[in-house]
């Protein structure tokens, strides 16, 4: 038995009809219909056919040129330019400030670029992915991945009913080639070789005096579902861009939230989404706890972050007890709650000139720095009346340190994170906090444009830094303000709805695998011819023939024929063909 890996052949007629698929499917999309030559009417001095042939003519054309615009957007090579440029249109969306993320940044950005944010707008860089040039790109990459796949899914449906084509005239002349002489008969060999190719997952039959056999559909599978794994992540991503929502809160240990629009500090949604979309769900923080390094070279790092919540879903559903930790999110339905972010709420009381409280709660501060220095406002807005029985609004601005420094160690700030010595800051003042004016306020910023610093008989103004327990009284009998023993802390919850999410990641994976058929499984055809030869021998050839040039191709026949050859060995009188004919002596008959 011998095997020979040859060149592949470009001759049709040696080839012969189906020996290579591809040279059947190039020819059906030659078209050898004669042009017509069409004249339109009084164009260049020729007179035309009338007003019917010109508007004939025109349907003709314009039906043409819609033809030809379509070959062209489903084509492979207008996808991928689509899709870089999809790619590249959000760079933007990443490096300029968004207005759907942050309308804030935008404001900023504008006031700092005189000249580029009325650019930057007019071309919808503030607003990337809802813009009529991003959308134009995704619609037009969406129509090409499915005019490209419909077909495709149709032809290919079309050759798994079919069966593999039948043999080519001349086996030889395809890349990879086998023949022996075998004293078995033809029939007996195609049988053989029908066994063999079928445990090897062949498709195969028996075509006249030839088996044809055909394997590596799964690369052609990949393919299609590469594609349609893009056309899920495009559905996906647009899915969870219009109906996706954001919002944060932030709650003192033995507060609670429920899942409505008023509850939320801040919230930004996609186009699409409305009130109806929100999860039905509530809880409520009972404690946080976090955890730092004492000691080395980490000293003051987060060990531990978590929330011990409660939490029920639906108007009247079971209350649940669970704990949110950093990246493990209370998943509700749709929806994911993040623990984002933690600080302190020193608990404040402030009394009037009589002793009566008019406020007691606790008041969140905003840190500034890793070891949890803060910032805050404290806002008493009603039941306060000065000495002389005036109604006054009173204004605190507080610093909050868990671990204070020390005296004379600069200003207010911390050196550990933890509640080791904790003390609060502050400043008073009265008069009017702006807060009926309609315009909204930061809850944790103190608005003293038409307000007054409390100053003692001496004109100096009122400031001090309390420790937990202790006092600090306002000038003239105005009242006091004290800083409580009991400093609770607070966490910050970042509440997702991104729909679409999953099945993105499901097209991502399956993109993936779709891409690796593709590339790395062949399509092959084998066959494997038995005739009866001249002298009454049965002479067996055996030619493969790939779809794509590969080394392993005559490789794998080689094995396959090794197969076939067990069951049809070579004749025993056949001389060894990798055995040179011994050289006669000199002299010798001739």
């Amino acid at each position: 038995m011998s095997t020979t890996d040859t060149g592949k052949t470009t001759d049709p007629a040696a080839a012969g009809q189906g020996a290579d698929g591809d040279l059947g499917e190039a020819g059906s999309q030659l078209s050898t219909a004669p042009v017509e030559t069409v004249m339109p009417g009084s164009f260049g001095g020729v007179r035309g056919p009338g007003a019917a042939g010109w508007l004939a003519w025109t349907g003709r054309e314009t039906l043409g040129w819609a033809r030809w615009f379509w070959r062209q957007l489903t084509s492979m090579r207008v996808a991928l330019i689509l899709l870089f440029l999809l790619s590249l249109g959000a760079i933007p969306g990443s490096l300029i400030p968004q207005s759907g993320t942050d309308a804030q940044k935008v404001q900023d950005f504008k006031d700092a670029h005189s000249v580029l944010g009325p650019i930057y707008d007019k071309l919808g860089l503030f607003h990337v992915y809802s813009s009529v040039w991003f959308s134009a790109i995704y619609i037009l990459l969406f129509v090409s991945l499915i005019g490209c796949i419909v077909p495709r899914t149709w032809q290919f449906v079309g050759q798994l009913r079919g069966r593999p084509p039948g043999a080519p005239k001349r086996l030889t002349r395809l890349p990879a080639y086998a023949t022996w002489r075998t004293d078995a008969g033809p029939e007996q060999v195609r049988e053989a070789a029908l066994k063999v190719l079928k445990q090897r997952r062949f498709r195969a039959h028996l075509d006249g005096n030839a088996v044809a056999a055909e394997k590596g559909y799964l690369r052609e599978t990949g393919n299609l579902l590469f594609h349609i794994a893009l056309i899920v992540m495009l559905v996906a991503f647009a899915w969870g861009q219009l109906f996706k929502s954001e919002g944060n809160k932030l709650i003192v240990e033995g507060g609670g939230f429920s899942n409505t629009l008023s509850q939320y500090d801040d919230f930004k949604s996609g186009n699409l989404f409305s009130n109806d979309d929100l999860t039905s769900f509530s809880f409520n923080l009972k404690k946080f706890t976090a955890t730092y390094e004492r000691t080395g070279p980490n000293k003051g790092t987060p060990r531990t972050f978590q929330a011990d919540i409660t939490y029920s879903v639906g108007a009247y559903g079971k209350e649940k007890k669970t704990t949110v930790r950093v990246n493990e999110p209370l998943k509700i339905g749709d929806s994911k709650v993040y623990l984002v972010s933690h600080g302190y709420a020193p608990v404040v009381t402030v009394r009037d000139g009589k002793g009566n409280v008019v406020f007691q709660e606790a008041v969140p501060m905003l840190p500034l720095d890793a070891n949890v220095t803060s910032q805050g406002a404290i806002k008493v807005m009603d039941g306060y009346k000065n000495a002389q029985g005036r109604s006054e609004q009173l204004g605190f601005s507080a610093f909050f340190v868990p671990t204070f420094a020390g005296a004379g160690k600069g200003d207010m700030f911390s050196r550990f994170p933890a509640l080791d010595f904790p003390v609060l800051a502050l400043s008073g003042f009265h008069g009017s906090l702006g807060v009926n004016s309609g315009i909204p306020q930061n809850v944790y910023q103190l608005d003293t444009s038409q307000m007054e610093q409390f100053k003692d008989a001496k004109g100096n103004i009122v400031k001090k830094r309390l420790l937990p327990g202790e006092t600090m009284k306002l000038p003239n009998g105005a009242g006091s303000i004290t800083f409580e023993k009991g400093i609770k802390e607070w966490a910050g919850f970042q509440v997702t709805q991104q729909p679409g999410s999953d099945w993105a990641l499901i097209g991502a994976f399956a993109a993936i695998f779709g891409l690796a058929g593709s590339l790395f499984i062949q399509r092959r055809r084998v066959w494997v011819r038995a005739t009866t030869g001249a002298d009454g021998v049965t002479v067996v050839e055996m030619a493969g023939l790939g779809r794509s040039e590969s080394a392993k191709l005559p490789e794998e026949l080689g094995d396959l024929a090794a197969l076939v050859h067990e069951q049809a060995p070579t004749k025993t009188d056949e001389p060894d063909p990798d055995v040179e004919p011994p050289v006669p002596a000199e002299g010798a008959e001739k």
